[in-house]
Parts: C-alpha cells; structure tokens; sequence
C-alpha cells in the first residue's frame, strides 16, 4: 500500500502543469469558513464577568483556565445575572463549533493540496494532514469544555482541566505550522506572493507567545491565524480564475525552474550542419 501511494506521488510530480479544480474547492471551503467564523463569533459571549484583557475575547480565556478562579472570572458568580446567559452563549457556541472545525479543516487541506498539484512539493502533501490533526484536537477539546462548564454549573471542580492545555496547544501549534507551509509555499510563486507568504510566516511567531503567556498574548492567536487563512483565501481565488476562466495553472510552466528540488529537463542539443569553422 505504502508503495502504490510512493508511486502514486511520484506520477503525479511528474505529470505537466494543469490547472486543478482543488482551487475551486478551497475557495468555497474558505468562505464558507469565513461566514461562519463570522457567525460564530456573534454566538460566543462577548464579554467576560472579569477577565484580563490579553486574553481578548471570553471563549479564548476558557480555553486556556486552570482553575475555579479562572473560571469565575469568565462566566461570573452565581449571584451575577448574567452568568446564565454566558453560560448558555458558551455552549452554543461549542457546540456549532464542530461545524466549524469541518469547515477549516477541509479549507486548509485542500489549499495545501491544491499548491502541491501547483509546485509538486512533498512537504505541502505532507502538510495538509496538519489541519485535520488540528481539527481532531480542537474536538478533544470541546469535550473537555463542555465537562468543565457542566461541572462549574453544578458549583463542582472537573479533573479534566487539568489536561486542557495539552489540546489547546496542540491545536493551535498544528494551525501555526500550518500557515507556515502556506507561506513558505507563496514565497515560490512569485514576487507579490512572497512578500505576503513572508507576512503570514512571521504572524505565525505570536502563537508560541501566547501559550507560553495566555493572559497577556490570547488575543493575537486570532490575528495570527487569520494571516495565514486569508493569504490561502486570496490564492484560491486566484487560482480558481485562473483554472476556471484562463485554464492555466496559478504557477506558470515558465517559473517552474525556480522552484527547490525539481528536477528539470536539460535543455535539447541543438544540431549542426554542415562543416564546422575553426
């Protein structure tokens, strides 16, 4: 099996450059992203009982609690009037957050597919396992929330904050890298993609700051990621253009020779007639 997807791989490296309908796909998954990350963010509580302001909005300081003071401070005491309405506003919005974690993994993993058919790179095929392994965690997160939160209605501490962190890390590490390689990948494409594939990898460095010290960087994991994703949205779009209406590849045949670790053609001898001056 590992040997047919090896030769399976290496065909396809192989193969010219053609436009690919993985554009198309990644285009609609990344608005479909959008929208709904837009939506999502009306769910979520806006505002904390008293929480600090790195961490930006309340869902992110959920994320990272460590204790029952955390807590309080998001959602409030029991004798704030508020605290069911946040508490409420919290599991919806976890709740449509599996919709959610659909959406941007299927939108990273075909852009990631998509710019291997455009530069043929194992490490973006590689690359696009990131976003669902991201996904996968985020889900084991959801879980450990939504115990977390049943507990702290009941006026109970839940064990499972103890290993909260693991899958909030994880996950948003798995996103940084992901957008590195989105990066990386737009620094091959050409000049104007490079400067912004540039942008996108450096964004990436506040995620490590802001598990290292959630109170204090929590609010740019969101900055940091959208830096990424909407250099990914702009590529979609413009790689469905070009597939859809000028059936061309995003990558031109031309530029293929400056792409890192492909082997190109030597050039054909041209032959010579006739009798050779000296």
């Amino acid at each position: 099996m590992v040997g047919g997807l090896q030769h399976w791989i290496e065909t396809q490296r192989t193969r010219p450059p053609a436009p690919t309908r993985a554009w198309v796909w990644t285009l609609a998954f990344g608005i479909a992203t959008l929208l709904f990350g837009l939506h999502l963010g009306q769910v979520f509580p806006a505002t904390g009982h008293d929480i600090a302001p790195g961490y930006g909005a309340p869902v992110l300081a959920f994320e990272f609690a460590g204790g029952q003071a955390d807590l309080e401070a998001i959602f409030g005491f029991y004798t704030d009037p508020d605290q069911v309405t946040r508490l409420a506003a919290m599991r919806t919005g976890n709740e449509r957050d599996y919709l959610y974690m659909l959406l941007y993994a299927g939108f990273l993993t075909s852009g990631c597919i998509a710019l291997w058919h455009e530069l043929r790179l194992r490490a973006l095929l590689a690359a696009a396992v990131l976003p669902v392994a991201a996904a996968l965690c985020d889900a084991w997160e959801n879980y450990l929330l939504f115990d977390i939160q049943a507990a702290f209605t009941l006026g109970d501490y839940s064990p499972a904050m103890a290993s909260l962190l693991y899958p909030v890390a994880a996950k948003f590490l798995l996103l940084a890298a992901t957008n590195v390689m989105i990066g990386a990948a737009a620094t091959q494409i050409g000049r104007w993609w490079a400067l912004f594939g540039t942008i996108a990898i450096l964004a990436a460095i506040p995620t490590v700051m802001a598990i290292i010290t959630p109170a204090a960087f929590a609010w740019a994991l969101i900055p940091s990621a959208a830096g990424g994703w909407l250099l990914l949205l702009a590529l979609a779009a413009a790689g469905s253009w070009r597939a859809l209406v000028r059936k061309r590849p995003l990558v031109d045949p031309g530029d293929t020779a400056s792409i890192p670790g492909e082997r190109q053609a030597a050039a054909p001898v041209r032959p010579v007639f006739g009798r050779r001056r000296t």
